[in-house]
């Protein structure tokens, strides 16, 4: 399948990407400042301690995949490598979803030797992750990099260089991690009561970063910061069924970004 031949080769040419050595060894460093934070704290639950972590991970984590991503598609462009894999029968589908496989398991190891340095280190000083906890960051950090790596192909798939791909992607960054609070307290503002609770839940589902952090938030027991806007949201996700479609409207995120970026791709690639 020409898709996994894609896959595979981007695992080859990630491994020998700097900026992955680069992320790899900041992630490493950051997980090891999660242990020293949780050393000094108790975690059980949903705490504090827990929103900063997930907070911190937050910041991180969508901004290393969005620049990781946008970087591999426009590099094929700058260097030329889609002109030549452009004269082999190669569809555009088969192509970005390659790509979109073989990011995803580089960010996959980056993340999974980050959380297991940690966790032998703690283990060797006793101040070790639980298990739960552990396994609850690292499902938390896989789910922002599946859905924020689609973002990527699609920013890849928009601009022409790397300069271009830097720029929106830090927006892009900016506006759903740093501005996303300003700009809901902004449009709410400026709504009748009666339209804030379905505006806050649409456009909790427009920010798959906040998405996420509420569905974890909820998972770990800790719904009721939300307030009453989300009780439903709490109350839905708390089930079998609401933890499904999360997964489905993680699923539909992912394949939305995915085929615009392959249509945007297809329109260019022969019309110019």
């Amino acid at each position: 399948m020409q898709a996994i031949q894609i896959a595979k080769r981007e695992v080859r040419i990630g491994f020998r990407n700097p900026w992955a050595y680069s992320f790899l060894a900041l992630f490493s460093v950051f997980s090891l400042a999660l242990l020293l934070i949780q050393a000094q704290a108790y975690m059980d639950g949903y705490t504090h301690t827990t929103g900063a972590m997930l907070t911190l991970i937050l910041y991180l984590l969508p901004l290393m995949t969005i620049l990781l991503g946008s970087f591999s598609i426009t590099t094929e462009k700058e260097e030329g490598s889609w002109q030549l894999l452009s004269t082999y029968p190669l569809s555009t589908s088969s192509f970005l979803v390659g790509k979109y496989l073989g990011l995803a398991l580089v960010l996959l190891v980056i993340i999974s030797f980050g959380y297991g340095l940690s966790g032998v280190v703690g283990l060797l000083f006793g101040k070790s992750f639980s298990l739960s906890v552990l396994l609850f960051f690292f499902m938390f950090s896989l789910l922002l990099v599946l859905l924020f790596l689609g973002i990527a192909i699609w920013i890849g798939t928009l601009c022409q260089n790397r300069w271009q791909a830097l720029t929106v992607g830090v927006s892009v960054w900016f506006l759903f991690i740093l501005a996303w609070p300003t700009l809901l307290i902004a449009i709410l503002g400026w709504l009748p009561y009666p339209f804030i609770k379905p505006a806050v839940q649409l456009l909790t589902i427009l920010n798959p970063a906040e998405l996420v952090r509420i569905f974890m938030v909820v998972k770990m027991g800790g719904g009721s910061i939300f307030g009453p806007e989300y009780y439903q949201w709490v109350t839905w996700l708390k089930g079998g069924l609401g933890t499904s479609m999360f997964y489905l409207f993680c699923l539909l995120w992912v394949s939305l970004m995915m085929v615009s970026a392959i249509l945007v791709w297809e329109r260019r690639r022969y019309r110019g």
